[in-house]
């Protein structure tokens, strides 16, 4: 009923105070099952908790009752806002009043197994001694199913989407695009990379500092200006938002240690009057990297023009982004989380790290 998908938000928003959510399924519609009603959404998603079976179920069904469901003590099924059931929990077999473990009508509901099977398609059964994915194999069920569009939003991120800019900042090579997509993807919204490829002057500083680290700062400090005022006003309703790799002021960073004392106040000058009619983020995430490992990631991307990047060039950078970050902070929240010792690209427990440490930061942990 109402707004189905914005109760199914409010549902898994609400459940953080059971435990810490994990996996999440895609949303799957389907006809309403043995009555005539509207069609229904469902999902699945894991949950790790330390509370027992029966103090979970009450806080589900108080869930349910916060969002307007009213249970009915008669007979049949209906229209409701908002169904928490749960699965299983463990292996535990259970019976008692007002729940039952596991969920004794689940093998024959391809409502549950198929959403079931995006997240545990190998979790067994302990009364049938069968994977979820072969008790959807063999489901009997033929109730037409389709994924929904829309997909439902980890709470990790509910405290991020309320920042409709975004920039991620760091050193050369600690993740920045990585986890500008990684955030993008997740809350929606647009991305906004650096297009380094398009710079013909890159190539050319790196062969010549001195002869072309003035046109090179120039051109990205024109570049970034431009594609942060034209991306960011360009929003639709499916990007209400925006993740950018870079916040325009890292041209002064990096012009501090490239450009000569005779440049960098002329330079610092054209900032200033490009700064003030720039669109500027709410959010800044600053990534702590060290050198060596910064170093090491570069060299794994294998951009040619990078390959002589030295610690020492990125320890300048580092102490730059320092100094700058009171600047920053002056302008807009800022965070800064050390990922030295993540790898946020191939294990999602620690994308999940330096979130939490994220939101520790915006205020109570998610």
């Amino acid at each position: 009923m109402g707004d189905r998908l914005g109760y199914l938000q409010h549902g898994l928003d609400a459940a953080t105070a059971i435990g810490d959510i994990g996996v999440i399924s895609s949303v799957v519609e389907t006809p309403a099952v043995g009555f005539e009603g509207n069609p229904f959404l469902n999902a699945c998603f894991t949950i790790d908790t330390q509370l027992p079976p029966a103090v979970v179920m009450q806080k589900l069904l108080d869930i349910e009752q916060s969002q307007g469901r009213l249970r009915s003590q008669g007979q049949g099924y209906q229209n409701r806002t908002l169904d928490l059931d749960m699965i299983f929990y463990d292996d535990l077999v259970l019976d008692i009043p007002n729940l039952i473990l596991p969920h004794p009508a689940m093998a024959q509901r391809r409502f549950v197994l198929q959403p079931l099977c995006e997240i545990a398609p190998h979790k067994q059964h302990p009364v049938y001694q069968k994977s979820t994915q072969a008790l959807l194999d063999t489901c009997e069920d033929n109730t037409p199913l389709s994924i929904h569009e829309l997909k439902l939003r980890h709470p990790i991120y509910a405290k991020l989407s309320a920042h409709t800019f975004i920039c991620v900042e760091g050193i050369i090579g600690c993740g920045k695009t990585t986890l500008t997509k990684r955030l993008a993807q997740h809350l929606g919204f647009k991305t906004i990379e650096e297009r380094f490829a398009e710079n013909p002057f890159l190539p050319k500083f790196y062969r010549d500092p001195k002869r072309y680290a003035f046109p090179l700062e120039l051109s990205f400090l024109a570049d970034r200006f431009n594609q942060i005022n034209e991306e960011s006003e360009q929003l639709d309703l499916f990007q209400s938002g925006v993740v950018a790799d870079y916040h325009m002021s890292k041209s002064l960073v990096f012009a501090q240690n490239t450009l000569n004392e005779d440049e960098y106040p002329l330079f610092h000058q054209l900032y200033q009057l490009m700064s003030k009619s720039a669109n500027q983020p709410s959010l800044c995430i600053y990534l702590r990297q060290t050198p060596e490992c910064a170093q090491g990631n570069i060299k794994k991307r294998g951009r040619s023009y990078e390959q002589n990047i030295g610690t020492d060039y990125l320890e300048k950078l580092a102490k730059g982004y320092d100094q700058h970050l009171p600047f920053l902070q002056q302008r807009m929240q800022v965070v800064s989380v050390d990922v030295t010792a993540l790898d946020f690209v191939l294990n999602p427990e620690d994308l999940t790290q330096l979130l939490r440490s994220i939101n520790a930061q915006l205020g109570e942990a998610v």
